[in-house]
């Protein structure tokens, strides 16, 4: 029934009976004139029925005749055949709807190329780009931009001219936690996007006699990391642009820089979660954690407390040896796969909590062969990959003789009585985990209750 129905109003506009509205498509010489039924624009097309209230007539020189009849089609029988369509042409589709509010048309068409043309929108990003921030409404869009210009800045930021970027675009991108680039670079860009808005100025900060170039920033700056930046680029490549900055947050910066030791704002963002190849495949942590860990395994700037804003530290390829999820969470395959292979660190994510705990072992893993008596293991616990600069703790070994328990082939990962993970059988899951301060100088965990565990991990630390 349903088919007979919207056959009969395809028929309906083919033969313009009744038809009370006449529409001007084109222009010039690509002029067509289309005829269709009021009550069935005004119904289907919120933007038709305001246009319509007073009139029976309405142009749209800016639209191709082709593409109009194929959403005039659709208006009628609610069906498009995007597959017939190239894709140029479902972007032009996707303008005019979006135009009529004809919401369910967008939404269609905006999953259609998501899902199945994303290798064409990438080719003609550019394009794409422009078309989805015409609009307020085309969000699946957006998104998709802004996860690719996320992943493959230098492609955007060489390829195109960003700074004809329009202002909502560029604050969705550098406001990402997982934007692939540094943030001196990030910085770099918006200084010349702002000054391409301001035509008039010049890049030199001190002949600059209004806050036009802060006002024009003033929705990116706050979202810049300047924490992140070292000593040397805040100096060279900060300070000289120093009247675009709050005077709070630039008196905060130069303090952080001049006494490492001094907290930073709690309101300020985390460094971004770059990602760089080779490095680590981790379902748990990520390189902001990855590089903590290596300053406390090489013991490099540990005094300086808030070092792992300033700059990445990554000498170790982090080599998977086992993940929970994938390998199973028997004592037997932690042995299978991780005994003698030396440095290792384990991370171990807590179900219900996302707290992070784990520890370092620059030894090898055994089944056998009594207490591991160990100078440089420690532990170590975070709130969560998100929070892993709020008061990280790190516990060094105090009672060397018992760094390690290497007794029962039935233990996972086992650093003394601190963390304690084991199974009554070795192949079976474990199922006692906990923690608890006794070997270690600090304990990890604010409790001894029993845990579950999200997943684990265990890598092997390979020099770079």
């Amino acid at each position: 029934m349903t088919t007979k129905i919207l056959q009969d109003y395809t028929r309906l506009l083919e033969n313009e009976e009744y038809c009370d509205v006449t529409i001007n498509v084109g222009k010039d010489r690509n002029t067509k004139i289309f005829k269709a039924h009021k009550n069935i624009l005004c119904y289907r097309s919120p933007h038709l029925k305001r246009v319509l209230a007073s009139k029976t007539s309405i142009d749209f020189p800016k639209i191709s005749p082709e593409i109009f009849k194929v959403v005039l089609k659709y208006i009628y029988s609610g069906i498009i055949s995007l597959d017939e369509e190239e894709c140029s042409n479902i972007l032009k589709i996707l303008v005019i709807a979006d135009e009529l509010l004809l919401q369910g048309l967008v939404d269609q068409i905006q999953k259609y190329l998501v899902d199945n043309k994303s290798s064409w929108m990438e080719q003609h990003f550019e394009l794409v780009h422009q078309t989805s921030f015409q609009s307020n409404y085309l969000l699946k869009l957006q998104k998709f931009c802004t996860n690719f210009m996320a992943q493959f800045p230098g492609k955007i930021f060489k390829s195109f001219d960003f700074t004809k970027f329009p202002e909502k675009s560029l604050t969705l991108l550098i406001k990402r936690d997982d934007l692939q680039m540094k943030e001196i670079e990030i910085w770099e860009n918006i200084l010349k996007w702002g000054l391409a808005q301001n035509s008039n100025l010049i890049s030199d900060p001190d002949t600059w006699l209004d806050d036009a170039m802060k006002n024009t920033l003033q929705n990116c700056l706050p979202l810049i990391r300047f924490y992140s930046l070292s000593s040397k680029e805040f100096f060279h490549k900060v300070e000289p642009y120093k009247k675009l900055l709050n005077q709070q947050l630039y008196k905060e910066l130069l303090s952080s820089h001049m006494d490492p030791d001094i907290k930073p704002n709690e309101n300020i963002s985390l460094p971004r979660s770059l990602k760089i190849n080779g490095i680590i495949d981790s379902k748990i942590v990520d390189l902001n954690i990855v590089s903590l860990i290596s300053r406390w395994i090489d013991k490099v700037d540990v005094n300086i407390k808030f070092a792992q804003f300033r700059e990445l530290y990554l000498p170790y390829k982090f080599q998977l040896l086992l993940r929970g999820s994938r390998d199973g969470f028997t004592p037997k395959r932690f042995h299978e796969l991780c005994d003698d292979k030396p440095c290792t660190v384990t991370f171990i994510k807590i179900k219900g909590t996302g707290e992070i705990i784990g520890g370092y072992n620059p030894t090898v893993w055994l089944s056998s062969g009594g207490w591991g008596k160990i100078k440089d293991s420690f532990i170590f616990s975070f709130r969560s990959k998100k929070e892993f600069f709020k008061d990280p703790i790190l516990s060094k070994v105090k009672d060397y003789n018992y760094a390690l328990n290497r007794l029962l082939e039935r233990h996972g990962p086992f650093f003394g009585g601190d963390i304690l993970i084991y199974s009554e059988d070795s192949r079976t899951n474990y199922s006692t985990s906990y923690c608890q301060q006794t070997f270690y100088e600090k304990k990890i965990r604010n409790t001894k209750d029993k845990f579950s565990m999200d997943d684990y991990e265990v890598f092997q630390l390979i020099s770079r």
